[in-house]
């Protein structure tokens, strides 16, 4: 049970030599003092040799003299200075929360040792986020129940009682105590702080493995600054506008996509779980599902929270039996019989979505030239996509805060770039539900020949020591360690 739980919250060509990015001061206006290293707070991350530190970056860069903010920044320090070639910046992907315990998690999931070697593992936290100067939308608890994307909406009502939470929220944001922020927390500043860090660290470059969409945050970093770009691996990829409803929308497809992993999966253990014997079964035993909580929710999960729930654990093949178990409770809550406690506790917990999503929602919502205004557009997408991707498509489609973002836009937004050196590695999951193909394609065609493309015969989200697969894993590594990368687009089988 514990388990289930676990899984929702965390819902050869060789690249042109470049010398090491030793320690060097760029030159340039901005002096950045060096990180105050020092052991992190928690004990255990600090026994295991990350360190935490911060660095001071402008919260308007038009402004550069005027107010600033901090960037709370972690190291995890390279084993072999001999072999030292710079440093390796990390991101996770959309955050709620800090991350700077990811060098660590990496090195638990087996980080090869000859990475290690090569490089300092440096994470950040976004701005606004975590560890850095935050923002708040000052949500209350209603609307830390309202999970980005929408409502599933089954029908036209629906959507407007969205637009009545989601314009709340919005409203929140711009009215709380970090609203004078909220213009300047935007992906193309992630990526200028991301290069202040670099100056903080004296590299003359820096490498980037950045997963989900902290993909964006890299090609936008590699599109502003591509003379300071060493090696770059994007892993399952945002599409070239980012966070926006197009990728919202794509959620409807990837989980089309995916969903018959887990319907094959789910018959070969009907024995065990009773979700149906083929793949067919197993799906109309999610209609059947819905259809119920619809009616008549259990635990607070309704058959739209039914249907996010299942979407986030298709992420991973490692939480299939997690889904088909919260299931197969379901199944029997809603077919009259009586739970036991730890039954009745499961579904408590997985109804207990509250979280404070704030940072995030202003790196996605300040992409104002990637959400439609108002609710008619999002209206007809909803219908639209409910009959192409009914699983989860009238959800994806649907409102998110950004539809009445308080906000002007500063600066237009990165258009991502082929002008550059060649250094830039994608690896994608064919079914990927979270960062669908579709998406990592168009990001592949932007980036041009500073790109090559692995694509993986498989499903789920996230790839490299994620997911298992050898040929990818190695490809990576390859690239990370000597700089090489397959010679054009290739494909890595399951």
């Amino acid at each position: 049970m514990a388990a289930l739980a676990v899984a929702t919250a965390s819902a050869a060509a060789v690249v042109a030599p470049s010398a090491p990015a030793r320690a060097a001061r760029p030159p340039g206006p901005a002096r950045v003092a060096a990180p105050d290293w020092r052991p992190c707070p928690d004990a255990a991350q600090a026994a295991a040799g990350l360190q935490c530190s911060s660095v001071e970056v402008p919260l308007d860069y038009r402004a550069p003299a005027g107010r600033t903010i901090t960037i709370g920044i972690s190291r995890l320090p390279g084993t072999d200075p001999a072999r030292r070639r710079g440093a390796l910046v990390l991101n996770p992907g959309g955050q709620f929360a800090s991350e700077l315990s990811l060098p660590l998690r990496l090195v638990a999931l087996g980080l090869p040792s000859t990475v290690r070697e090569r490089y300092d593992l440096i994470a950040f936290d976004p701005r606004g986020i975590g560890a850095s100067t935050p923002v708040t939308c000052d949500l209350d608890a209603p609307h830390l129940f309202t999970i980005p994307p929408a409502r599933y909406a089954r029908v036209r009502a629906d959507i407007t009682a969205d637009a009545g939470r989601m314009r709340a929220i919005a409203d929140g944001c711009g009215s709380s105590g970090s609203a004078a922020s909220l213009p300047h927390m935007t992906v193309a500043n992630v990526a200028r702080d991301l290069d202040r860090i670099r100056q903080a660290l004296g590299e003359e470059r820096v490498s980037y493995l950045g997963y989900s969409f902290g993909t964006y945050i890299g090609a936008v970093y590699a599109t502003l600054f591509p003379g300071r770009t060493d090696r770059v691996v994007l892993d399952s990829v945002v599409g070239p506008g980012g966070m926006d409803h197009t990728w919202s929308r794509r959620l409807g497809l990837g989980a089309e996509q995916r969903f018959p992993d887990f319907a094959a999966w789910a018959a070969d253990e009907d024995v065990r779980y009773g979700l149906g014997d083929t793949p067919h079964r197993v799906r109309a035993t999610m209609s059947r599902l819905a259809g119920r909580l619809d009616r008549a929710p259990v635990e607070r999960i309704d058959g739209s929270l039914l249907r996010y729930l299942t979407f986030a654990l298709l992420f991973s093949d490692a939480t299939f039996p997690a889904l088909a178990q919260f299931w197969a409770v379901l199944n029997k809550a809603t077919s009259g019989s009586t739970l036991d406690p730890d039954e009745v506790t499961l579904l408590r917990q997985m109804s207990n979505t509250a979280f404070d999503f704030s940072g995030l929602l202003h790196l996605a919502c300040n992409n104002v030239e990637g959400w439609p205004r108002g609710v008619r557009a999002y209206e007809r997408d909803v219908a639209l996509d409910r009959e192409r991707y009914p699983l989860f498509g009238a959800a994806s489609a649907g409102l998110w805060p950004c539809a009445f973002w308080p906000a002007r836009t500063v600066e237009p937004r990165v258009r991502i770039s082929d002008d550059g050196p060649s250094d830039i590695l994608m690896v994608q999951n064919r079914r990927d539900p979270g960062t669908p193909l579709a998406g990592a394609l168009q990001t592949r065609r932007a980036l041009g020949q500073r790109a090559r493309m692995i694509t993986v015969e498989q499903g789920g989200h996230l790839v490299y020591l994620h997911s298992g697969n050898a040929c990818a894993d190695a490809a990576v590594t390859q690239f990370l360690v000597l700089g090489v990368r397959p010679g054009a687009d290739r494909v890595c089988p399951r």
